[in-house]
């Protein structure tokens, strides 16, 4: 210490000076790997979720399928596809040295994977192969412990249907690589993948999934009470042309499609025509009172058989005398229905009407799975008869419903879609018949419904119009019908005061049963489930009841036509209801 109390500076040793230096370096070091690290940990939190990189940091190449796909939902925003995020195992076949032992470990440890197979996936690639999708942990790092450079770890695009079978064949499905195969994820596809990576509008159906569980529910209680080969349930909305209910049976669960029969993924609704029976003389009654030739008040002769060369055309319940144009309408007489055709312009006149509705053509449609129909070669006398109700030409079921949509409507139609329609994005309507056509056809089938073969369709609280169809099968293997096989539908369009929902049941090849009386025809059979199905969606679609002025409005016309009738055939208005169309 020196007097002012202040320490003596002794020199410092060179060996510190060194040792300092070196921590300074070292901690340096240490600072600079550190901050390495850090952007390296904000570089790849940075990088898109789905980039996947294989062993040395190389990604994976720009060949790789790309699986992300937008939803798929209801109108009503619930649901139909999604996404799930699952680990899988690719490989770059350039950074394998070999392919054959690489091969053979890979397929040691994980299950499902065949070594001569995937060899064979390996040697075919050039920068990208799937090793296994849909990985588990275990196998992940059985994979790291074999240290193969080449292999690596990409967080894939699983894609799921939460609802299961309710919409399979509408929404359809994709394959192992996220790539839509069937229904809306095939024929949206550029549609699903386009956009941005993330953030993607989802794609919204016309699709209403408390109509669709309810026509599937009603439709697999008839499908498995009748025993039936297959069935069809459809809703549409008529002022918009949005389906709102599309199912076909027997169907399938789109997460498990690879396991599905053909038969299952078959969409009977679209995909298959079929020839509808007397369901047609919807078709065929329009078309005669539309061009003028043919009025309600008239009358057609229908007491013999009708002989067209040497074919004889019956009536499967005849009422054995002059029937006027609703009681061939609500009796279903096929002899009524040919000679009005005949008297309206015969096969060119129908022919052309079938045009005009869109039945000669393949529907249109956001499916990929559409039928053309089958048209007869020759529209000869014979053809024309049979056509009128409803044998000898196939259409598929969504077809035959676009058409009635117009038909008891207000005249014109607007094209069926699967997608939801804002009101300012409906297409123009294009007119089918008249306006004052169409009002008589709605009265025609309500008077099917209250006095004719429809009456299974009644208290459902609604006016309801409709008809119904049992026709022979054709035989797809040969010739001719099969024996004792039919199609029994029934069509349907309520309300009627305010025509909004044309509804569909076809039922392929039903069995009676003790309730339809042993019978299978579609009075007893699809009938009965087109007045389950509007029962229940009435309500859910905000459809009021219908007013007794609306029905007192459809009874007084009756009577008014009941009036204007000779005597025997005033009787026969309020004749027994028979058992067949």
């Amino acid at each position: 210490m020196t007097g002012l109390g202040m320490p003596i500076a002794r020199p410092v040793s060179p060996a510190l000076v060194v040792g300092r230096r070196r921590i300074r370096v070292v901690a340096a070091c240490f600072a600079i790997a550190f901050v390495s690290i850090a952007a390296r940990l904000v570089d790849m939190t940075m990088q898109r979720p789905s980039e996947p990189r294989v062993a040395g940091g190389e990604p994976v190449p720009a060949n790789a399928p790309d699986p992300r796909r937008a939803d798929i939902v209801d109108r009503n925003g619930e649901l139909l596809a999604t996404n799930m995020r699952v680990p899988s195992i690719y490989a770059d076949p350039a950074q394998i040295h070999d392919i054959d032992r690489a091969a053979d470990e890979l397929a040691a440890v994980l299950s499902g994977v065949a070594a001569d197979e995937l060899k064979r996936r390996l040697r075919a690639a050039k920068r990208f192969a799937w090793v296994k999708q849909e990985s588990t942990a275990a196998e992940q790092a059985a994979v790291l412990r074999l240290g193969i450079p080449g292999v690596g770890f990409r967080s894939t695009e699983k894609r799921v249907y939460p609802r299961g079978r309710l919409a399979a064949h509408a929404v359809g499905f994709v394959d192992i690589d996220n790539q839509g195969l069937a229904g809306l994820e095939h024929a949206a596809q550029a549609v699903l993948v386009g956009g941005a990576p993330s953030g993607k509008a989802p794609l919204v159906t016309s699709l209403d999934l408390r109509v669709q569980q309810v026509v599937r529910e009603e439709l697999l209680r008839a499908h498995e009470r009748f025993h039936t080969k297959g069935a069809v349930g459809i809703v549409l909305d008529r002022e918009t042309g949005e389906l709102l209910s599309l199912v076909s049976l027997p169907d399938f669960d789109p997460n498990q499609a690879r396991r599905a029969s053909a038969d299952s993924r078959k969409n009977r609704a679209t995909g298959q025509t079929y020839e509808l029976g007397s369901v047609f003389k919807v078709l065929s009654t329009a078309m005669a009172l539309d061009s003028g030739k043919v009025a309600l008040r008239d009358g057609f002769d229908a007491t013999e058989p009708l002989r067209i060369g040497r074919h004889v055309i019956r009536d499967d319940h005849a009422k054995k005398r002059t029937l006027s144009v609703p009681e061939i309408f609500m009796y279903s007489s096929n002899i009524g229905t040919a000679k009005m055709v005949f008297a309206a312009g015969g096969g060119e006149a129908l022919r052309g009407f079938f045009e005009r509705a869109g039945m000669l053509t393949k529907p249109v449609l956001e499916l990929p799975e559409l039928a053309k129909p089958q048209l007869p070669k020759r529209w000869v006398d014979i053809t024309t008869a049979t056509v009128a109700f409803g044998h000898g030409m196939a259409v598929t079921p969504l077809q035959f419903v676009d058409a009635v949509a117009a038909l008891a409507g207000d005249g014109t139609r607007v094209p069926p879609t699967l997608l939801r329609r804002a009101p300012d994005e409906v297409p123009p309507r294009q007119r089918v018949i008249e306006a004052r056509t169409a009002e008589d056809m709605r009265w025609l089938m309500w008077l099917t419904v209250e006095k004719g073969t429809g009456t299974q369709v009644r208290d459902t609280g609604y006016l309801v119009g409709g008809k119904t169809g049992t026709a022979d099968k054709f035989n797809p293997n040969g010739r001719g019908y099969l024996r004792g096989a039919v199609i029994a539908s029934f069509v349907a369009v309520f309300p009627l005061e305010a025509p909004r929902y044309v509804v569909l049941v076809m039922l392929d090849e039903p069995r009676g049963d003790a309730g339809s009386r042993g019978l299978r025809y579609g009075g007893w059979t699809a009938a009965p489930v087109v007045r389950e199905i509007i029962s229940r969606i009435g309500p859910v679609l905000g459809v009021p009841p219908s007013s007794a002025l609306a029905r007192a409005e459809f009874e007084d016309r009756l009577l008014t036509a009941q009036r204007g009738q000779p005597g025997r055939r005033k009787e026969a208005w309020v004749a027994a209801v028979v058992a067949r169309d």
